[in-house]
């Protein structure tokens, strides 16, 4: 008999023994309907008072436990005087059961807690109209999410998203909204909204019809009801001390399920912008009752394995052996059998070249977080097929998606165009070669290159995903980065940029857009430039170098400080080069007027200026005192003094100055 004959009778009888063994386990695998409740209360938040305090409330983000008011407060008032542009959450550090999975029914809940909002500070930016002083700003949200590790965003978002564009975190959020944000169909800056996966609230209150104005510095209680059967909500609002309405906010139907996971965290998230408020909860009770099916045992036994009294096991013993010796015949020829198949395949495999059972014997795991190649298949199936919905952003040299692998990581998926791969001289195995430079270069300001893969005539670099994106979203958006966290930024960029540089590397793509933030808003050098075609690197050969990194890094600094684009076509005539405009306010000592004003009276001009002058150092051509980026580190310590810059700059028509100091092909001129 052939020895597939001998595997196919093998499986029939092992197939056999599982039936069989399957028939002696079945059984109910459900029983009665039962309920699941999980009830805790907090009547104050006080770490001195209640010491559990710490263990049963996880802090997120910008948020503390206040020991003097007994309250959670976001943000954190210790962090320090400017408040702005900070999120956090305090959350039951244990998951509440949201949603029974067998029949989709959401839990039915009860939580009422009482908050204030205090406004910290009511300064109004420069040049910022639409706000008066005294309004405040955010607001509180209470919040179920589904996890414990996330900060939301800063601003509009209260804390409760953390990617806008994510559609697949669910999320639950009631919010006690006190900013106007008509952009999210806010109806006023005193509103509750029902937040169901996105920050575009699905129902709004107005809480000027109820009587109450949330930011008038006193207390308030709400209390949330929601019949997960029924699918129907009730918020009822009140002030402390006083009676709830007897008409509730809002009561209607809606249904949960679809936002809901099994297991979920709750609790609250908060948020400021450009103005500041501080969101205090002073005590909460919850309550959620969910539907479960007991899992009963099996009503059949295994009595072979049962140890019966020796009374009762004589006559049992007596007939043991002979089943027992045709059991062992058997397991004797299923072992005879697998050996002669396994014979068999053995020397059929030897048939196999040598070379490929070396190529077989090397592979070895590969560490989950050590760069690897990926194939286009696995780019495809984390981009959903390179799904317009995934685009994170595009540029000249090709588009980024937002990919998730496998394992549940996000990254960010660069595909380099066709239109670059096939320009004129582009070395290929170079760019492959500066790919696998940079993925084993590790740094805390240096996104982590995850992987490439190259299939055919594709060519793409696979990046961890930092959720906050490119620094120019946040400098050149609605919202306003306050000055601390710019000359943050600017110092990590140049310390990513420094170290780069030791390692004799250079980044060849130096702007704002690459630089990303992350969770708390450090600065993240990415998207490297790689190689440029061969026609760029002759005509600026200092394209390539680390010398155009710092030249790049100056007007990126100057960018920072003025909260501008470099070109920018909605300026002034005489203001759209950012770089010939700082020049031009630098020979007549007003560069205090290219500080971005928004910034308000919480900017210090006098760091500013500093960095300005040295964005202008870095801009200079070699040969007249452009600086080396581990100098620009030693200059950005505020402790260094900065050398003196000349009246004016002579400057090549084009920006880039090679390792000489001069542009091949074009004229110098004094910049005007």
């Amino acid at each position: 008999m052939p020895p597939l004959c001998f595997l196919l009778l093998l499986l029939l009888l092992l197939g056999s023994v599982s039936v069989h063994a399957g028939s002696a386990g079945k059984g109910s695998l459900s029983g009665p309907e039962i309920n699941v409740t999980k009830r805790f209360s907090f009547p104050g938040f006080s770490p001195v008072g209640d010491p559990g305090v710490l263990h049963e409330v996880k802090l997120l983000g910008s948020a503390m436990l206040s020991a003097e008011l007994g309250a959670v407060q976001i943000p954190d008032v210790s962090e320090g005087a400017d408040l702005r542009h900070l999120a956090g959450r305090a959350l039951y550090s244990f998951p509440v059961r949201l949603l029974d999975p067998v029949t989709n029914t959401p839990a039915s809940f009860e939580t009422s807690f009482s908050f204030q909002f205090k406004n910290d500070s009511s300064v109004v930016p420069e040049g910022d109209g639409s706000s008066t002083v005294g309004h405040g700003g955010s607001g509180l949200t209470f919040i179920m999410v589904p996890d414990e590790f996330t900060v939301g965003r800063s601003g509009p978002w209260l804390g409760m998203l953390n990617d806008a564009c994510d559609q697949r975190y669910k999320a639950v959020g009631i919010e006690f909204d006190t900013r106007h944000n008509p952009q999210f169909g806010d109806p006023n800056d005193n509103h509750i909204g029902i937040n169901l996966g996105s920050i575009v609230s699905a129902k709004t209150i107005n809480a000027s019809d109820l009587g109450i104005y949330l930011k008038d510095g006193f207390r308030h209680q709400a209390r949330i009801r929601y019949d997960g059967e029924k699918r129907w909500m009730d918020i009822h609002l009140g002030s402390l001390g006083k009676e709830l309405t007897l008409e509730p906010a809002f009561s209607g139907a809606l249904d949960l399920s679809e936002f809901l996971e099994e297991y979920m965290f709750v609790g609250f998230s908060a948020s400021t912008g450009n103005l500041t408020q501080i969101h205090n909860v002073f005590s909460w009770n919850f309550t959620s009752t969910s539907r479960a099916f007991l899992r009963m045992p099996s009503a059949e036994s295994c009595e072979g394995k049962i140890i019966l009294p020796s009374s009762t096991a004589t006559g049992f013993a007596k007939r043991r052996p002979t089943s027992g010796f045709f059991i062992f015949v058997t397991v004797v020829v299923l072992i005879l059998v697998v050996i002669a198949s396994l014979f068999y395949l053995r020397k059929h495999k030897e048939n196999k070249s040598s070379k490929a059972i070396l190529v077989e014997k090397i592979k070895r795991p590969i560490p989950p977080n050590k760069p690897r190649q990926f194939t286009i298949s696995e780019i495809s199936s984390a981009t959903r097929c390179f799904s317009e919905d995934e685009v994170l952003g595009s540029d000249s040299r090709g588009t980024f998606y937002r990919g998730k692998l496998p394992n549940g990581r996000q990254v960010a998926v660069k595909r380099f165009s066709p239109e670059f791969l096939n320009a004129n001289g582009l070395d290929k195995r170079q760019m492959m070669k500066e790919i696998n430079a940079i993925s084993h270069v590790r740094h805390p300001n240096l996104v982590p290159v995850r992987g490439w893969c190259r299939h055919k005539g594709e060519i793409i670099v696979v990046y961890e995903f930092l959720p906050n994106g490119g620094l120019d979203k946040w400098l050149f958006g609605a919202g306003v980065l306050p000055w601390t966290r710019r000359l943050k930024i600017i110092k990590d960029a140049a310390e990513a940029l420094s170290f780069l540089h030791l390692k004799k590397l250079a980044h060849k793509n130096m702007r704002t857009s690459s630089v990303l933030l992350d969770l708390t808003f450090r600065a993240v050098l990415g998207d490297f430039g790689l190689v440029l075609s061969g026609s760029e690197s002759k005509r600026f050969e200092a394209a390539v170098s680390q010398a155009v990194d710092v030249f790049e890094f100056g007007v990126f600094i100057l960018e920072v400080v003025a909260g501008r684009k470099r070109l920018d076509p909605d300026a002034p005539q005489n203001q759209i080069d950012l770089l010939d405009f700082m020049w031009r306010m630098h020979e007549v000592d007003e560069k205090a007027k290219a500080i971005d004003r928004r910034m308000g009276s919480f900017m210090n001009a006098e760091q500013a200026i500093r960095a300005m002058d040295i964005g202008l150092l870095c801009t200079l051509n070699e040969s007249k005192g452009r600086p080396s980026m581990d100098q620009v580190t030693e200059l950005l310590s505020m402790d260094v003094p900065i050398p003196e810059l000349p009246l004016s700059r002579p400057m090549c028509l084009f920006p880039y100055s090679s390792t000489t100091g001069l542009c091949a092909g074009y004229s110098c001129a004094p910049l005007r």
